[in-house]
């Protein structure tokens, strides 16, 4: 509860920060208890995100979770520590916390390795999509046939580099840009082969820009 305390508190500062630096858009979790079900998670979730968008509404700002379910180790089994990760409970937080400045940080490669669509959503929730990551990831299909699809997520799947994994850059931007959307697209590197140094994480950086600028319709240059 403390600590849950000291992060809502951290986020409203945040938000305050957006206002006064002429930001419209933040991006967080929900949060969860991962060692209880989603149903258990719901009152609490209601109480703590009711206050803090109503926060965010006073600040005119806008409040975007991302998709991730937080849940890749056994620190994190079995729930994740990430209440939003799927279709359904998206539709249940916006009907019961309705406001315009809730939406979403939707990033695909959460979707792809759970197995689940990740084009069909973005018609539904055009309008909650505030920010979006461009983060890919790729599937061992032979270990999640050893394993199962049950197993520790990163048992089966490690991150790429955009245009190295599994989803089609192409047809996503393609959804996006039918949906309306308009807003940043964010590079996301999260290949710890490029977390050495400040060198590596610039060339993940750039092998991501040259396979992005022709799918915008730059050259590269």
């Amino acid at each position: 509860m403390e600590e849950a305390a000291a992060t809502g508190a951290h986020l409203k500062r945040v938000i305050s920060a957006a206002r006064m630096l002429g930001l419209t858009v933040v991006s967080t979790f929900v949060g969860r208890d991962w060692t209880r079900s989603v149903e258990e998670n719901w009152p609490r979730f209601l109480t703590v995100w009711g206050d803090l968008i109503s926060y965010a509404e006073e600040q005119g700002v806008r409040v975007a979770v991302e998709n991730c379910p937080m849940l890749f180790t056994a620190d994190e089994w079995p729930g994740g520590k990430n209440l939003a990760g799927n279709p359904a409970i998206w539709r249940r937080m916006f009907a019961e916390i309705p406001s315009a400045n809730f939406g979403l940080n939707y990033d695909p490669s959460h979707m792809v390795w759970q197995q689940m669509d990740y084009i069909g959503p973005i018609g539904e929730f055009s309008s909650r999509i505030f920010r979006v990551h461009l983060k890919d990831v790729t599937v061992d299909r032979e270990r999640l046939n050893e394993v199962g699809i049950l197993a520790y997520p990163n048992e089966f799947h490690t991150r790429s580099c955009r245009g190295e994994g599994m989803s089609t850059g192409r047809v996503f931007l393609r959804a996006l840009a039918k949906a309306g959307y308009d807003g940043p697209v964010c590079v996301e590197v999260e290949e710890r082969e490029f977390e050495g140094s400040l060198a590596q994480r610039k060339q993940a950086l750039a092998l991501s820009s040259e396979y992005l600028h022709p799918l915008f319709g730059f050259d590269g240059g």
